[in-house]
């Protein structure tokens, strides 16, 4: 296997290409990234810069010459696909660098492959999506399925599914051979410092206002990331061609409640008086569009290829998120 890992050098991908470089099916992991301020090749120390399966191209998604050449070049025979402009803030601010990198973007790879890839061979394509896709829940609502219409409600989450859109026309249209994988939110060490969790810790540190959207009464679910990339991995080998698989955890949580209980285990490491963290809390004013709740079945994939191997305590991994922290 010639795996390319498009964002390679970002959060989930760089976790993602140490989760599967040393496996024995792969011959070559091809880390394709434009090295935009999302992604940063420390990530990846260890691997970069003398791992002899490992390869990186600089390259942007929206440049199709270049995509075309290095899916020929590298001999590329699977493609996990993760390269996305992702915060939903930025995507309210300017939107058509959402457009161009998660839907163009997805468009060029797609014919690159399609052009290099024969009919009928063993070539297997991910669509790395996001349960945002699926709009907003009401919280007594069951949780979202693989059959769940698409209602994105941000730009963002409107150009990811778009992609995704694109990947089933291809699927439908050329018989291509793909999945996509819609995963619940990730955290983990080496997540950007723009996301809701690494913001709250560097507030923490610096004992600063610790800003919460609205009421702080949105759920999310919350998936470690080394669990989500252990499931990308499965579904590249086991997944069934043409099907969308939800990947989550079962674990949901507020905003608040996830960020009073990061307040919670940094004052137990830290000595702190009890809930002292708590007071950093800060209501700001909402952001437009904001989905109330987000919550994934993931039983059709478990039930097809089981559950994570060395599944992650979301506490636990919390926990050890904070000392890292604090080291």
């Amino acid at each position: 296997m010639n795996i390319l890992v498009t964002g390679g050098a970002g959060f989930i991908g760089s976790h993602l290409i140490r989760r599967i470089v040393d496996e024995p099916e792969v011959d070559c992991v091809v880390n394709l990234d434009a090295l935009t301020y999302a992604g940063n090749l420390q990530n990846l120390e260890g691997i970069h810069d003398r791992h002899p399966r490992y390869a990186f191209e600089h390259a942007d998604l929206r440049d199709a010459e270049r995509v075309h050449q290095i899916v020929a070049a590298h001999d590329i025979t699977h493609v996990l696909h993760l390269a996305a402009e992702s915060h939903v803030d930025r995507s309210i601010q300017s939107s058509a660098i959402f457009m161009q990198t998660n839907v163009l973007g997805t468009l060029h790879l797609l014919d690159a492959c399609r052009a290099y890839w024969r009919l009928g061979g063993d070539n297997r394509f991910i669509q790395v999506s996001t349960d945002e896709v699926y709009g907003s829940l009401n919280p007594d609502d069951p949780p979202f399925t693989e059959e769940t219409p698409l209602l994105p409600n941000s730009p963002y989450s409107a150009s990811k599914a778009a992609a995704d859109c694109l990947v089933r026309s291809y699927v439908k249209t050329y018989d291509f051979p793909a999945i996509i994988a819609r995963c619940c939110n990730n955290f983990g060490p080496g997540q950007h410092a723009e996301k809701l969790i690494p913001t709250v810790l560097r507030c923490l540190k610096t004992r600063q206002p610790i800003p919460v959207y609205g009421d702080g009464r949105q759920i999310r679910e919350w998936i470690h990331v080394s669990d989500h990339v252990d499931m990308l991995w499965r579904a590249l080998l086991g997944g069934k061609l043409g099907e969308v698989y939800n990947l989550g955890s079962g674990v949901e949580l507020s905003n608040l409640q996830l960020i009073e209980h990061l307040c919670d285990l940094w004052d137990q490491q830290t000595g702190l008086e009890v809930r002292s963290s708590r007071q950093l809390v800060t209501h700001v004013q909402d952001r437009p569009g904001h989905d109330r709740r987000y919550s994934i079945d993931a039983s059709k994939f478990e039930q097809a290829m089981g559950s994570p191997q060395g599944s992650c305590d979301p506490d636990d991994g919390l926990a050890a998120l904070v000392a890292s922290f604090l080291r």
